[in-house]
């Protein structure tokens, strides 16, 4: 009977184990939702001060411009708060941590390819897209930030999800729909769309890009020449 007991508990012990490891690996496979952690400890170190706080707020395209270009930031005194991937709704579900929380005075919004993208597999909704940028929008005028919002780039296809269709056409959608959101606010629109576009106005410029939806130096350089006009910095 001991016996009996003594295996009972002991296959009870490895079956509590297993399920514990089964467990942990599955919290370990889920997607981060919001990647509040990317950002945290740097926000930790930020020096606050009385200026002016301009904070650029994006996915790849923001993320690889402060790591490509750190001069730029550094000479104007932005914050870059970019993660690649991610899509508008989770960049609105980190905007307290990485934009209100870090008292910026500008926010300066790039967001939407990866829903184009269809990055969380989801079905691309123009409306929840546009809905996500309205809501980070109506959360600076409540934490008196200004908002910037900038055209999505001439994006013609998505390497990393070839299955993806009829993409700049989304693109100019949305843009469009942003640009007349924008003079019916008084909202500071940046076009990146039009600087970026190639002559036969169906792609990015290969002279801008090297891959069809990141920008390279010389794309960024137009970039940064239209985003400190538009901010009255030149």
């Amino acid at each position: 009977m001991k016996k009996i007991l003594l295996v009972c508990c002991l296959l009870l012990t490895i079956a509590a184990t297993a399920n514990a490891q089964q467990g942990q690996r599955q919290q370990q496979q889920r997607p981060r939702v919001a990647n509040l952690q990317r950002y945290a400890q740097a926000n930790k170190d930020l020096v606050f001060t009385t200026g002016p706080r301009v904070v650029l707020f994006g996915d790849s395209i923001t993320d690889n411009w402060a790591r490509m270009r750190p001069g730029f930031f550094v000479e104007h005194g932005f914050v870059g708060r970019g993660i690649s991937g991610e899509v508008t709704a989770q960049m609105l579900l980190r905007m307290r941590a990485d934009v209100i929380d870090i008292q910026a005075s500008t926010m300066v919004l790039l967001a939407g390819i990866n829903d184009i993208a269809e990055n969380l597999g989801d079905e691309y909704n123009e409306d929840a897209t546009f809905s996500n940028i309205q809501s980070m929008v109506e959360l600076c005028w409540m934490n008196g930030i200004r908002p910037v919002i900038c055209s999505l780039l001439p994006s013609y296809s998505f390497f990393w999800r070839p299955e993806a269709k009829n993409h700049l056409q989304k693109v100019e959608s949305l843009n469009a729909r942003l640009q007349e959101y924008c003079g019916r606010h008084g909202i500071t629109y940046v076009n990146y769309h039009d600087a970026l576009l190639s002559s036969d106005g169906h792609k990015i410029d290969t002279k801008f890009a090297d891959d069809t939806v990141h920008p390279n130096d010389a794309g960024y350089e137009i970039m940064e020449d239209l985003l400190l006009k538009a901010l009255g910095y030149k």
